[in-house]
């Protein structure tokens, strides 16, 4: 689903459904039906597959892009600068540009990265309801090293269902970060020795970013909901966070079942 964040309101969703787009929020407090037809055809090379691979690739592609590499959910093993990147282009356009190390609050406080032009989508797909820059860094790799750093005191994962309870409580992420950096300090220095002083520098912007969701009701109890258990998937759209819907039967993961093909009703 893409995002947009509007200053005083919630997180506006559409859906992409083949070519077209789908605004989703006015259909919140309605029921609507998501029929899967049984097609799933890879984002990238288009072809039909049994089987989605890495959220939408199939095998060979899952196989050979260098955004299925597993050096994307690991940053700080990027072989990028050892010249055995998957697509030198690719990794040029995605990995060697400048990286944001943030604090947010999503199932609670968490550490990540992600490149500038992906604020705030990225706090958005992960379910926080605040954030803070940290870091501005040289490239996918440092952030990756220092992100290392980071998450031996503040953890790096989301808590999805504790993410769509909405049982997390504001933080100060002012002070979040100060404490957090201090306790790094002497580790950055330490790695700024390695990779350049130039390579690692302070944010000195310390607006927290507060995201509201458009949601009338979080789950007590959060039931997954997959299509390729049920193929049809109806109920009462509750809300929308992170990237699932909040149906009164249960959530689904809408970026789990990218390539697949859907019929929307409502």
């Amino acid at each position: 689903m893409d995002v947009e964040l509007r200053p005083a309101t919630a997180v506006q969703y559409t859906m992409r459904i083949g070519t077209e787009r789908q605004l989703l929020n006015p259909y919140i407090g309605s029921t609507i039906h998501l029929n899967f037809t049984g097609a799933i055809h890879c984002m990238s090379c288009g072809r039909k597959t049994n089987k989605s691979f890495q959220q939408g690739y199939c095998f060979p592609c899952m196989r050979s892009l260098a955004q299925c590499d597993t050096c994307i959910v690991r940053p700080e093993t990027c072989h990028f600068e050892q010249g055995t990147c998957r697509d030198e282009s690719w990794g040029r356009q995605h990995c060697y540009q400048p990286h944001l190390v943030y604090l947010a609050n999503s199932s609670g406080l968490k550490v990540g990265i992600t490149r500038h032009t992906q604020v705030p989508t990225r706090w958005i797909d992960q379910g926080a309801i605040q954030a803070i820059p940290l870091l501005t860094v040289a490239n996918r790799l440092q952030s990756g090293l220092v992100e290392v750093i980071l998450k031996k005191q503040v953890s790096d994962r989301t808590d999805w269902r504790k993410m769509l309870k909405n049982t997390s409580e504001p933080l100060d992420l002012v002070a979040e970060r100060k404490k957090l950096l201090s306790l790094c300090d002497a580790e950055i220095d330490q790695l700024k020795t390695q990779i350049g002083s130039e390579a690692i520098q302070y944010n000195e912007n310390f607006d927290i970013t507060e995201i509201r969701y458009p949601v009338l009701s979080y789950p007590t109890k959060v039931t997954s909901l997959n299509f390729d258990k049920t193929p049809q998937i109806s109920g009462l759209l509750q809300g929308i966070k992170g990237q699932y819907l909040i149906f009164d039967t249960g959530v689904l993961n809408i970026r789990k079942f990218g390539g697949y093909h859907i019929e929307f009703t409502a």
